[in-house]
């Protein structure tokens, strides 16, 4: 990807005081921003947030909560599943033999027994740097995704998270194919696993240097999503009501400032995090 900052975001705990403070209020702006448009936070927290220059979407006859989010979510699932390409599949398969054949569950299953590990995050670097390349190619793609209907480090993925998270969208082009809320997977009556996946797979990325300063961005909107979707454990079928305000502005608070560390302990906790149940 091209568009990327000049300095990598990288808030690691060995950075000084003042680093730490600056990166939460950068951190929190943007939070406050992304909140803004879901009509939870000031609408003055929106000035300089950078929407322009994203594509204007026609309508969905059917469709429940925001478009944009909708759409990005829509599309993920179209290129990396429905309409997955011959290289991707050939990444998909290449992870695949190198974990033990399961591109979710042997991913997940090494990153958190690696991670408990006193050689972490080395031992996970040396691990998964045979399939650097295909990490790349799934990189490029799911990016590329998120490139296609917001800026990068645009605050309005905040919002596209909490959405997803609460199990608020709906979409009637998937009603025929699949879940027609978009919100993670989960078996039914179980928790949504995947967040842990998705997380090892961007931690192996921000390790091998694959787009580190953005997925290092993605991270904990991640595990905010997480967050909001075990206390609301939306259906995949119909829409679930948002919750209350102030569970998603506290959320941000807490999970939207956090790096990679933080989040490496985070997702020790399994399926939900600590205090959830």
């Amino acid at each position: 990807m091209s568009n990327r900052p000049d300095r990598p975001l990288d808030p690691s705990p060995d950075r000084t005081l003042g680093r730490r403070q600056l990166l939460r209020v950068s951190v929190g702006a943007t939070a406050l921003a992304g909140l803004a448009m879901t009509g939870i936070a000031p609408a003055r927290a929106t000035v300089g947030a950078g929407t322009e220059r994203t594509p204007a979407l026609p309508p969905v006859p059917g469709m429940l909560g925001d478009r944009r989010a909708n759409e990005v979510w829509y599309q993920l699932d179209e290129v990396a599943l429905y309409k997955a390409s011959p290289e991707l599949i050939a990444a998909y398969q290449a992870i695949g033999l190198h974990v033990g054949g399961n591109i979710e569950g042997g991913v997940r299953t090494v990153w958190q027994e690696m991670s408990k590990s006193p050689e972490y995050p080395g031992n996970y670097r040396a691990f998964m740097a045979p399939v650097e390349e295909p990490l790349r190619v799934i990189s490029d793609i799911q990016l590329g995704v998120f490139d296609s209907l917001y800026r990068p480090y645009d605050p309005r993925l905040v919002a596209a998270f909490a959405y997803f998270g609460q199990g608020v969208l709906y979409d009637p082009r998937r009603e025929s194919v699949r879940s027609p809320v978009h919100t993670m997977d989960s078996p039914p009556g179980g928790a949504p696993v995947a967040y842990h996946t998705w997380y090892a797979y961007m931690r192996a990325m921000m390790l091998l240097d694959i787009d580190r300063p953005r997925w290092t961005a993605f991270a904990p909107l991640n595990a905010y999503a997480w967050a909001l979707q075990s206390v609301a454990k939306p259906s995949t079928q119909t829409p679930s009501p948002p919750l209350p305000r102030e569970t998603v502005v506290r959320f941000a608070a807490t999970w939207l400032p956090r790096g990679p560390r933080r989040l490496d302990a985070d997702f020790q906790s399994f399926p939900y995090p600590r205090g959830i149940s």
